[in-house]
């Protein structure tokens, strides 16, 4: 389902110099290959897009990579530029709105993370491979796109790398074939995809599937099975819990990749998560993490955020399920987790907002915090079963769209009445902590 947000045509200053709201790409087929030993990248990739608008040029990101040749509907461009991150192309002959069209961008270099205002993200080389953690700016490090959020899309990535290497991606796996001393490796994702969960990762991996009704697949480097099946060895609960609560798993299947390096905090892609060596524990430090990963695939990847500064109905929400996850499990209730970050956040500098935190501190803790403050008191108020349906409805509602912090305050109200919308105002929009409300009986 599409948001009424799609019609906003402002760019997100959370994210400046990204994104072009004169159309919308419907599909991408990325074609790569890369070398490792250089990090060496070629690509051609096939956009089809549709034009919202009469286009006389129109815009695509890519950062630092060289473009060789543009075509528009089979024809060379009448002219393209590329100055920093943005690709300007003109066609031939002006774009009708509600018209379909496909670019081929062919291109090449050494790719590398793309700075932005909270930070580098995109490629990166490891010590022996490459992950691509893109939130929120880094996908145009690695194919050109239409990078803003509420433009989603469907994807074809094949990667040829060196043999001796795996490559996951996004979606499905539907082929692998050798071709003299490489392997293609083949992935489409059918589900819609914001451009900054678009993924590829690539080592020396092996890999065990727990062969569930969505299937599970943990990837890790070679011989450390031991360690890495035991580490992540409650995803299967964690599954069930989540589909119990939240409502039906959104995609055909989930993996959890581990590399080889050690990585500071756990990276969220659609369908899949990017974990570093020194995760493979079972510390709870750690397993909150794999919780709060694979709940992204409902609150971030099914359901994503139109503008960046409503990233709190993704992490908010995250970190409300590692606490659903803690009680569980056996550790402390979500009354007790609460209870105890409430008095955290007390103790901290009162100066965001929630609602709109600024591109610096997008990726606070108290974001995350709050936000699953905000949930836990909304339930608290209403009780479990109108707080749990709400959820339901939620990524029921607008599974595989993009989605806004007002349209979930109306799902809200509609659900559990509409004197609820009261409870949101002090969460969202002032810098004091409210107090917890009292639970309902």
């Amino acid at each position: 389902m599409k948001s009424t947000a799609d019609d906003d045509q402002t760019i997100d200053p959370y994210v400046p110099g990204h994104g072009d709201h004169s159309f919308d790409v419907d599909h991408y087929a990325l074609e790569l290959a890369y070398a490792v030993e250089s990090n060496a990248l070629s690509g051609r990739a096939v956009i089809t897009a549709t034009a919202l608008g009469d286009l006389e040029r129109f815009e695509l990101d890519l950062y630092h990579l060289r473009v060789s040749k543009v075509t528009v509907d089979g024809a060379a461009a009448a002219k393209y530029t590329h100055h920093k991150n943005r690709l300007v192309v003109r066609p031939k002959t002006p774009i009708a709105e509600g018209s379909s069209f496909t670019v081929v961008v062919a291109y090449a270099g050494s790719p590398r993370p793309m700075p932005g205002l909270d930070g580098d993200a995109g490629w990166e080389e490891l010590a022996d491979g490459v992950i691509v953690a893109s939130q929120p700016h880094g996908a145009p490090s690695w194919f050109p796109c239409n990078d803003r959020p509420s433009n989603k899309a469907t994807y074809e990535i094949e990667l040829t790398a060196p043999v001796g290497y795996v490559v996951v991606a996004n979606g499905v796996l539907e082929s692998q074939r050798r071709r003299a001393g490489s392997v293609v490796w083949r992935h489409a994702e059918s589900s819609p995809m914001a451009t900054y969960l678009a993924t590829v990762q690539i080592g020396r991996y092996e890999s065990v599937d727990d062969g569930g009704d969505v299937p599970i697949r943990t990837v890790f480097p070679a011989g450390t099975r031991s360690e890495s099946v035991e580490a992540f060895g409650s995803q299967r609960e964690m599954m069930e819990l989540f589909v119990r609560l939240f409502g039906p798993y959104p995609f055909a299947s989930y993996a959890a990749v581990v590399t080889e390096d050690e990585l500071e905090i756990p990276l969220e892609a659609q369908g899949l998560s990017v974990f570093g060596a020194n995760f493979m524990t079972r510390d709870w430090e750690h397993q909150r993490l794999v919780a709060h990963e694979l709940s992204h695939q409902w609150f971030g990847n099914s359901l994503t955020l139109a503008h960046w500064r409503d990233i709190w109905l993704h992490e908010g929400f995250a970190c409300y399920a590692e606490w659903l996850w803690s009680e569980e499990s056996g550790g402390p209730t979500a009354d007790e987790q609460a209870e105890e970050h409430w008095e955290r956040l007390d103790q901290l500098p009162q100066d965001l907002v929630l609602g709109d935190p600024g591109p610096e501190l997008m990726f606070d803790d108290r974001v995350y915090k709050r936000g699953a403050l905000l949930l836990h008191a909304l339930r608290q108020t209403v009780g479990d079963d109108p707080f749990f349906d709400l959820v339901r409805t939620w990524t029921k509602r607008y599974a595989g769209g993009s989605v806004t912090t007002e349209e979930f305050v109306a799902v809200a109200a509609e659900v559990c009445g509409a004197d609820v919308g009261r409870l949101f105002d002090p969460w969202l929009r002032d810098t004091v902590l409210p107090e917890l409300p009292a639970r309902r009986d």
